[in-house]
């Protein structure tokens, strides 16, 4: 026998496939809307439909868009050689908070993990290669994650491109401004160290 009444029950189901919400949280956000006046659920609902349909991928970077072409890689200023590969959407939008990063991205649309069925295929790798050919790159940055599945899809471009006339960087990785040395585990320690610049 279901907890809620069928209806009820299906919401909930649906909330739950939401990232990072459990059952609990899907049913206080089922509860939500049907509290909701019917024309403020509607305009909700209409909302997220207009932004599904509204919302695309950039022809050149995949990422996010209304156009053909998103912001950056419409801005002509920002053609200055320099690539950074991300894994996804969120990523560039890090980094593009952060204000400091004026050149191109590429989307991969994932990392390499065989063991969840993600390999070269699954990736927008054929649109970097092209890119990179067609866009007078002159830097690739490799953005990928810091996890297995990131550094080994760094690897993986770092082969694809070795013999390309490109100079190839990692996003150094380590210790987070800030912090206490004595806290940072053995491996967040190791990249540090890895990724240490003279200062002289």
């Amino acid at each position: 026998m279901n907890e809620y009444l069928l209806p009820l029950e299906l919401m909930v189901e649906q909330l739950g496939q939401l990232p990072g919400v459990g059952r609990k949280t899907a049913a206080k956000y089922a509860f939500h809307l049907l509290e909701l006046p019917q024309e403020e659920l509607e305009q909700f609902c209409a909302t997220l439909l207009d932004g599904k349909r509204r919302i695309k991928s950039c022809k050149h970077c995949n990422n996010l868009c209304e156009g053909e072409v998103c912001t950056v890689c419409a801005d002509a200023k920002r053609a200055n050689g320099q690539i950074c590969v991300v894994e996804d959407v969120k990523t560039l939008m890090a980094m593009e908070r952060a204000g400091t990063f004026k050149g191109c991205y590429h989307v991969l649309g994932g990392a390499l993990s065989p063991i969840d069925g993600i390999g070269p295929d699954q990736l927008d790798l054929l649109g970097l290669l092209e890119r990179i050919d067609h866009d007078a790159i002159t830097e690739v940055i490799l953005a990928t994650n810091p996890t297995v599945e990131g550094e080994t899809t760094a690897l993986y471009i770092t082969k694809l491109l070795k013999n390309k006339e490109l100079k190839i960087t990692r996003l150094a990785c380590g210790i987070p401004v800030g912090a206490d040395l004595e806290y940072a585990d053995e491996m967040t320690l190791s990249k540090a160290l890895e990724g240490r610049m003279a200062l002289n």
